[in-house]
């Protein structure tokens, strides 16, 4: 069994009307040519592919697996508010790979945000940008308490309306 798993068979078809043993054997170096050269292709590429995935470099949000192959020393912020996205707005503006963990074992959950040690000055105006806009929002009314101090104000300006008619009484 051993024999029949070395041996291998070859196809070779030739077009010719006299084949001497001098074309059979051209044809023949040309075959073995040929197969060395796909051998050596697929090699290359598969060397390409292993240097691909090594050398693969992620942006942005990504995994904790994926920052880690980075070999960067990682720093975190722990981030309280359940709002991550906004803060994601502002890590893609300044152009921060970062990876989300969530803590569960506390209530409520905590969020930490780890990022590359060599990124701390960057993370940190981003996260300065962020609160600043968390700050904002929270001091600003919501639209729906602007909307309901609009229909009282419209309503006591329909009244006095109303009765400053009364007052004059039907003219004619």
């Amino acid at each position: 069994m051993q024999d029949e798993v070395n041996e291998k068979t070859v196809s070779l078809c030739i077009n010719g009307g006299k084949i001497s043993a001098r074309i059979l054997k051209n044809a023949m170096a040309k075959a073995l040519a040929k197969m060395e050269q796909e051998k050596r292709k697929g090699q290359q590429k598969a060397a390409e592919k292993g240097q691909e995935k090594d050398t693969a470099v992620y942006h942005g949000k990504q995994s904790m697996e994926k920052l880690m192959k980075q070999n960067c020393q990682l720093s975190n912020i722990e981030v309280t508010n359940g709002n991550i996205k906004s803060f994601e707005k502002c890590a893609r503006k300044y152009c921060i790979d970062f990876s989300l963990k969530k803590d569960t074992s506390v209530s409520p959950p905590r969020y930490f945000v780890f990022f590359k040690a060599k990124d701390v000055d960057v993370m940190t105006a981003a996260f300065k940008e962020y609160s600043g806009k968390q700050l904002t929002k929270s001091k600003k009314p919501s639209i729906r308490k602007k909307l309901s101090l609009a229909k009282e104000r419209m309503a006591k300006h329909r009244e006095r309306e109303k009765t400053k008619q009364k007052e004059r009484g039907p003219e004619h």
